[in-house]
């Protein structure tokens, strides 16, 4: 896992309440990369917080740690009902 990974990891595992259940997938697409924030169904609403302010912080803190590393980073947070 990248740095960007471990960082997007590390955030949300610090304000979840299972933080075990926190997990980070990352895709190559072109220059891009794609990180996945997977989450317990019920700490989905922490992640995102109120108005999407926790998501974009945690987007904003990603995209920051990519350019130090000249690359683009793209945060998501799949919604695994099925």
């Amino acid at each position: 896992m990248s740095r960007v990974g471990d960082l997007v990891a590390f955030l949300a595992r610090s304000i979840v309440d299972y933080p075990d259940a926190v997990g980070v997938r990352e895709t190559e697409e072109g220059e891009t990369l794609l990180v996945e924030l997977l989450v317990a169904q019920a700490d989905l609403g922490k992640v995102i917080g109120r108005q999407g302010r926790t998501i974009q912080a945690i987007r904003q803190l990603a995209r920051v740690a990519g350019h130090r590393q000249k690359r683009r980073v793209r945060v998501e947070v799949p919604d695994r009902r099925a």
